[in-house]
């Protein structure tokens, strides 16, 4: 093999190595080891499909939000950015939250992103997630099952 091709090999095989390892984990909040899924999956649609997954998981004493975008979304590279927070409701017929809690507001093009843990919920709560998308100057949100 030449030094050429071999050292190409190497830097393809790096790169492929440093993709994986700077990937976040999927569905493990920060700080948290072990969480589970309460309820099923929400879905943020634009244009007919879904951009994104909204999830709520609870581990070590907390409830997260978790929201991901995508790929087929990202791939049409619109400027976007995402928003997980827990949503607190009076009653589960309402249609928007009274507040939310946890709230944190994600990179621009930043695919996955976790709220932060809170430790009680109220009553009546839900996993919120947004997706801004820029370029078209839209915001769409969506919210697990309010469970009370």
């Amino acid at each position: 093999m030449t030094r050429v091709r071999t050292i190409t090999l190497v830097l393809a095989l790096l790169a492929g190595l440093l993709a994986t390892a700077g990937a976040a984990q999927a569905e493990t909040p920060p700080g948290c080891g072990s969480t589970t899924q309460v309820g099923p999956t929400a879905y943020v649609d634009y244009g007919g499909q879904h951009i994104a997954s909204v999830k709520w998981f609870t581990g070590c004493d907390k409830n997260w939000s978790y929201v991901y975008a995508w790929q087929s979304f990202v791939d049409k590279r619109k400027s976007f950015f995402l928003t997980s927070a827990m949503a607190m409701y009076t009653t589960p017929a309402q249609p928007d939250p009274d507040y939310s809690v946890g709230l944190v507001h994600g990179r621009t093009g930043q695919r996955e992103l976790w709220s932060t843990g809170v430790n009680a919920v109220r009553k009546c709560t839900a996993a919120l997630g947004d997706v801004a998308i820029l370029s078209d100057d839209v915001f769409i949100d969506a919210h697990t099952e309010i469970r009370c």
